[in-house]
């Protein structure tokens, strides 16, 4: 993805050094926005309001990778979306710019105060601030909503805090939709989400193996160490040409063919064998069959995909 992305009014912008003078003056807020469910939505409307109000851009700053990620590595909570898939979601909320700020060493041992000063002021020039009254930033997370509100109130800029925002008397978080993905429901996670949970990527060319055993699929790598789901699922499949199939899919490491260290999503859609090379597909998940497995052999997996396409198709006619 390019340094500086510009689509009419929206920017993608990657890095300090990116940031030109016509940058500065923004609404901003700051987060992981692992998801952008409804939470955070009512966080971006917030500051989309505030934006139009005071005439100037809103802006989300984003890491990548996250904190977490950057700490813990391979044990981070997995990924509800992909980079590129979160940037679409919040330009889609009407966001005009996403600052993606690489989580470095440097940044991890910044004292509060100077990311206040040097990011977001003289970078920035943020001119109000919608953050979370629980937000922590800098070195040894020493940085809270008090020392911003402070700091606000000094350069002459406003913090404005953001309501919990909760469904079912509980709160909106991208921990408790992991938790309802572990346990496929659906229904519960389109509500938090306040969409479908999908996954989207470029088709690439795997090993051909779906079609010796009876079922070609268009796979798409997704480049993480752990996905927030797994197993086998009845899906529905967008295609660039605007056409959504139904099909059956795996999320998992094909423990019976290669044992991959990285997740890898496997897409059969039902009654069409197109070639899908370099596509960009959006794969929605609405129920799951079974865990992912391995096999003692490949003429069980075959004999099992094909239990799986018949057991898809089977309840995909009893929820027509």
């Amino acid at each position: 993805m390019n340094n500086v992305v510009a689509s009419s009014s929206r920017e993608f912008i990657r890095g300090l050094h990116n940031i030109r003078p016509k940058h500065h003056g923004n609404v901003v807020t700051i987060g992981a926005f692992d998801g952008v469910h409804l939470g955070h939505q009512a966080i971006l409307q917030q500051v989309v309001e505030q934006a139009r109000e005071r005439q100037l851009p809103s802006l989300v700053m984003i890491f990548e990778p996250q904190p977490h990620e950057f700490f813990s590595g391979e044990k981070a909570p997995a990924r509800l979306m992909r980079l590129r898939e979160k940037i679409t979601a919040l330009f889609d909320s009407g966001i005009d710019r996403v600052f993606c700020l690489p989580f470095t060493h440097w940044l991890s041992q910044l004292p509060a105060d100077d990311f206040i000063q040097h990011i977001l002021i003289e970078h920035l020039g943020t001119q109000s601030l919608v953050i979370g009254d629980d937000f922590q930033f800098g070195r040894q997370r020493q940085g809270n909503y008090a020392l911003l509100k402070a700091a606000g109130e000094k350069a002459d800029f406003a913090v404005t805090d953001t309501a919990t925002y909760l469904v079912d008397d509980k709160r909106v978080s991208s921990t408790r939709i992991r938790e309802m993905l572990e346990l496929a429901a659906f229904d519960s996670i389109d509500i938090l989400l306040g969409k479908p949970y999908t996954i989207s990527g470029k088709v690439v060319k795997g090993q051909q193996l779906g079609r010796e055993l009876g079922a070609p699929t268009a796979n798409v790598h997704l480049h993480r160490y752990r996905s927030p789901l797994s197993g086998v699922f009845v899906v529905k499949t967008l295609l660039d040409s605007g056409e959504l199939l139904p099909g059956v899919a795996n999320v998992g490491v094909r423990p019976t063919v290669s044992g991959d260290t990285k997740p890898i999503l496997e897409v059969h859609l039902f009654d069409r064998n197109d070639d899908l090379y370099g596509q960009i597909i959006t794969v929605e998940f609405v129920h799951k069959i079974r865990e992912e497995k391995r096999f003692d052999s490949l003429e069980h997996l075959r004999e099992q995909i094909q239990k799986d396409i018949q057991q898809a198709r089977q309840w995909l006619i009893k929820r027509s």
